[in-house]
């Protein structure tokens, strides 16, 4: 041992003689075997100093006496060089003071021993301490000399055995403050530092200023926090408060020196008694304190019971040998030593002493700062491989320091409350669309559902039904259903909605498409050609959608990715992260067949527009949804277009999204339905009544004409009242019964269909002797008929000497005129009502008959009646 003192380490042997000496005196107090030898010390100045050593050495060995075994070595240097010569000379050397882990190796030293626990017992003590504390992640800050850095390699290979990560391994000589930061900026939580205690108020000052303490950090140092270095801070620009806010909650790790357990070793003595002993003679003699003292009375100890055990067995030998003369040889008595010392087994001062391959299984101590001062928390026992819980560690919060910043993932997925609204009004929207359907097949007879072609009704419902359909599997995600199920699911949504727009779309346009086509081309023979065409164009369009469908799934079928968005801190200010995150279906080309399907669908639409558009003015009476298809088509085109660019604004959003887009969904086939059925189911329900339907389509927009003819036909009133009088009765009575038949004709013209085979010969024979007339003439003369209806009844009610004119009633009542009305009448009748009665297609009939010689009354009449 070095004899002279160390100014960072003080005089280790003149510390731990008394220890020794103290050792000797109680052997010689044992009973026999140990009582009966003396062992005996021979101390050699190392100096610290490998070749002074070697020298002092080698003298021994020459010069004698020559030791049985070496006890000592404080100096890690001296130690190692000393250590790997000893298998040679048989030699044992035994340790009390060095702990660097590089001396554990037994391929260089097998016959080094020591009682002290190495630095990698320590290691090994605190990957326990991090794993009970659920610590996977690690840093290291460690000063640059050789007893910290093997520390490090080893606790590395340490942690990288228990599988915790170390993150950042930083090293500093003389500024710790850019390898703190590093640490810091590489979110290490937890820290190991092992450096000098001569730098721990530096470190804790840059610690301070970058604000790694508190509940977020914890620093695990070694084992000098017991002494108070923190008021020395002068060198630092930081106070003495600052560093110990910095330091508060830290835990040192540190091997066990003296043992608490109260139990009697094998000294026959407490580790308390033997404490008291030795400071009383280390005050006498004015020394100061090592933690090394113990385990050098341990130590004495350890080599007594050895030599003791090796000499009574060469004794044993010697004297029942057959062979007289017998001796040991040097080689067999060191064997035999290290033999023994494997078997050492006892309780002593520093705990029990135990060896395992030449390292003491010893006990690690655990301790925090709290409130300024050093606590036991918890202790190691190297033999049992457990904690053992002294006193409560305390962390700010209750919660332990987390290892790392976690972020945690957070689907970003569709309210289940919104889901659930959605999923409802879906619901009724399509059990609207089947009343519908039902509607239409229990009055599929009726002439209004006739005429409005009842295929392409069907189609409308059955494209809003998928459409409605496809909004079921929007809201599925991960959460709900498997990967595989949510593709398919996938997969299913986009063909649902593709196919049910084609389908509505397709038949509104068809049906749009049919209006234009009817004022385009009035002839009878043109239109029959075309009967087919709309169904046929359909058939084309969902052909078209069928086709993308295949070659999407076929050729590129959707998969299930995951969108990952920028990591957001905790809304609640907790310390941790959330990585947000969506699950989309995509493919390879997803943009291609985006483009595809917004080109086709944008097509349809933007054509079914512009028909509704140019036909905006015409109405077909026998076809009562014209009107509505154009409502319908203003009001989805808009609503899909903003939709379509609002849900690719929001798509980061899936709740705003999926509104958008079922939004969109519901008003287009809610809109349509409403504005194709509700009409039809209006009508039929309050009866077919042309005048009620002449008025609804058609007596507003010609309010002002119908007020000036009425103007018109007072002046003519007054004169006919002149000429003719008395006739007043006579047009009422005619008016009536005209009205009355034609209310009746009309209540029975589903029972008169089969009449129409019969009458089409006839028919087609009127039909060529009349000329063609406009839409809009024949509107104004059905117009005029009632507008002679209101203005005879007005001057009924009027008295004599009122200004309407008798001359004008007489004029209307007579034959002639009344003839003359039927016979302008009957080509406007033919075609309002005779497409209705035999659900055929007619064109606009000829013009009115230019004089009542040409066609008796009777004749016209007879017409009018069989015909209707």
């Amino acid at each position: 041992m070095p004899l002279s003192g160390d100014p960072g380490r003080g005089n280790i042997t003149a510390e731990v003689l008394p220890a020794v000496e103290l050792a000797l005196h109680h052997l010689s107090e044992q009973p026999s075997p140990l009582g009966n030898y003396e062992l005996q010390f021979h101390l050699t100045d190392s100096e610290c100093d490998n070749s002074k050593v070697l020298k002092a050495f080698f003298d021994t060995i020459f010069n004698g006496p020559k030791p049985v075994m070496i006890f000592g070595g404080v100096c890690s240097s001296v130690t190692s060089i000393l250590a790997q010569s000893l298998e040679s000379w048989n030699l044992v050397q035994l340790s009390f003071a060095v702990t660097a882990p590089s001396l554990a190796n037994k391929r260089r030293f097998p016959n080094f021993f020591r009682t002290v626990p190495s630095d990698s017992a320590i290691n090994v003590a605190l990957v326990r301490f991090l794993r009970q504390y659920g610590w996977s992640r690690v840093g290291t800050l460690t000063q640059r000399e050789q007893r910290f850095t093997e520390v490090q390699g080893d606790l590395s290979r340490h942690l990288e055995a228990a599988n915790i990560q170390l993150a950042e391994a930083e090293s500093f000589s003389e500024n710790p403050f850019d390898c703190i930061k590093k640490l810091k900026d590489n979110d290490v939580r937890i820290v190991i530092a092992h450096f000098d205690v001569s730098l721990a108020a530096k470190v804790f000052c840059c610690v301070y200023n970058l604000s790694m303490y508190g509940q977020k950090y914890q620093w695990i140092l070694p084992s000098w926090t017991q002494a108070i270095w923190w008021t020395n801070a002068d060198s630092t620009n930081c106070t003495v408060n600052n560093i110990q806010t910095a330091i508060e909650g830290s835990i040192s790790a540190d091997i066990e020196t003296l043992s608490t357990r109260n139990v009697r070793g094998i000294s026959g003595r407490t580790p308390q008694e033997y404490e008291k002993e030795y400071d009383k003679i280390r005050q006498l003699k004015r020394l100061g304190v090592s933690k090394f003292h113990g385990f050098a009375y341990d130590g004495t100890w350890v080599i007594a019971k050895v030599l003791t055990r090796v000499m009574e067995t060469v004794r044993y030998r010697e004297r029942y040998s057959i062979h007289r003369n017998f001796t040991v040889s040097e080689k067999e008595v060191g064997q035999m030593i290290l033999e023994a010392m494997d078997k050492i087994n006892f309780f002593g001062v520093t705990g029990h002493v135990m060896f395992q391959r030449g390292e003491r299984m010893a006990n690690v101590k655990f301790a925090q700062f709290q409130d300024g001062r050093a606590v036991d928390i918890e202790q190691y026992s190297a033999i049992i491989d457990e904690l053992e819980f002294i006193s409560p560690i305390r962390f700010q919060r209750d919660k332990p320091t987390k290892d790392r910043t976690h972020v945690y993932p957070h689907r970003k997925r569709i309210s289940i409350f919104l889901y659930g609204i959605v999923a409802f009004l879906t619901f009724l929207g399509i059990f609207t669309a089947c009343s519908f359907l039902v509607f239409s097949v229990k009055h599929r007879n009726h002439w209004a559902i006739t005429m409005s072609r009842p295929f392409m009704n069907s189609l409308i419902i059955f494209g809003a039904v998928l459409s409605y359909s496809s909004i079921f599997f929007m809201g599925l995600d991960g959460s709900y259903v498997s990967d595989r199920v949510f593709e398919v699911s996938c997969s299913v949504q986009i063909s649902c909605l593709s196919i049910g727009c084609t389908a509505a779309s397709g038949a509104m346009f068809a049906k749009t498409w049919t209006i234009h086509s009817f004022f385009k081309n009035h002839s009878m023979e043109k239109k029959a050609v075309k009967t087919y065409g709309p169904v046929l164009l359909l058939m084309f369009l969902l052909l078209i959608d069928l086709s993308l469908l295949l070659c999407l799934h076929i050729l590129d079928p959707l998969r299930r990715t995951v969108k990952v968005y920028h990591i957001e801190a905790d809304p609640h200010g907790q310390d941790f992260f959330i990585q947000p995150f969506s699950e989309h279906c995509e493919n390879t080309y997803m943009g291609f067949w985006m483009a595809a399907f917004y080109v086709y669908k944008g097509i349809l639409l933007l054509s079914t527009c512009f028909l509704a558009w140019i036909t905006r003015q015409k109405n077909i009476p026998a076809v009562n949804d014209s009107r509505s298809i154009r409502f319908s088509v203003f009001v989805s085109v808009p609503v899909i277009l903003t939709g379509t660019c609002a849900s690719m604004l929001w798509q980061d959003q899936p709740n705003v999204q999926f509104c958008i887009v079922t939004l969109v969904i519901i008003t287009c086939c809610c809109s349509t339905l409403c504005m194709v059925f509700i009409p039809k189911i209006i009508f039929i329900r309050m009866g077919p009544d042309p005048a009620f339907l002449s008025r609804r389509f058609h007596l507003i927009q010609w309010h002002s004409e119908l007020e000036k003819k009425i103007g018109q036909d007072d002046d003519k009133r007054n004169i006919v009242e002149q000429n003719k009088p008395g006739a007043s009765g006579c047009v009422t009575d005619m008016r009536q019964n005209i009205s009355s038949t034609l209310d009746i004709l009309l209540s029975e013209h589903l029972h008169l269909k089969w009449h129409i085979k019969k009458l089409d010969s006839e028919l087609e024979d009127l039909t060529r002797q009349l000329n063609e007339l406009s839409p809009h003439v024949i509107e104004n003369i059905i117009v005029r008929s009632f507008v002679h209806k209101a203005v005879k009844e007005k001057c009924l009610t009027l008295p004599e000497s009122s200004h309407c004119n008798r001359n004008l009633l007489e004029d209307i009542n007579s034959p002639e005129l009344i003839h003359r009305r039927l016979s302008l009448q009957l080509p406007i009748l033919h075609h309002a009502y005779l497409p209705s009665i035999g659900g055929v297609d007619s064109s606009p009939l000829s013009s009115p008959i230019e004089s009542p010689q040409h066609t008796p009354m009777p004749r016209t009449y007879g017409v009018l009646v069989t015909g209707l």
